[in-house]
């Protein structure tokens, strides 16, 4: 899809705040509720826009530890761990990064036991595992809401 100024700018708009109005959008850009509208479900379409959620404050909801992981996995078992940790309700992400089979992975509890039940009850029980690095968040500079453009 080719994207032109005004496709960049809604989608700018939306990460600012995805509940803002097609009449907002179109006020900002000079164009109907309509052709905002119109523009959005083609964003939509295409793929470019994946959907749309709330960011939450996961301290706010009970979840007051927040962890990264490194994880080396045998290659042969990578997938099938991915896809274990990213079925866990704890997981709130998980990636594969370049390197000797890493995956990333980042994890949300509600205090450190939770924490240290996960590792050791969840984490080291998957097979294939070889390494695991953990780093605990302690301040958020920057959380991310969305690709700048």
């Amino acid at each position: 899809m080719k994207m032109d100024k005004k496709d960049q700018k809604i989608l700018e708009l939306l990460v600012g705040n995805g509940r803002m109005s097609y009449v907002d959008i179109g006020k900002e850009l000079g164009l109907s509720r309509v052709a905002v509208r119109e523009r959005v479900n083609q964003l939509i379409e295409e793929g470019v826009i994946e959907g749309f959620s709330a960011v939450i404050n996961s301290e706010k909801v009970g979840k007051q530890v927040s962890a990264f992981f490194e994880v080396d996995c045998e290659p042969s078992s990578l997938v099938e761990v991915a896809q274990n940790l990213a079925d866990n309700p704890s997981v709130a992400s998980c990636y594969q990064m370049t390197g000797p089979s890493t995956l990333h992975m980042h994890v949300l509890v509600e205090d450190f036991k939770k924490l240290e039940s996960f590792i050791n009850e969840e984490l080291y029980s998957l097979e294939g595992i070889t390494r695991v690095e953990s780093h605990i968040l302690l301040r958020r500079f920057k959380n991310r809401k969305g690709m700048k453009l």
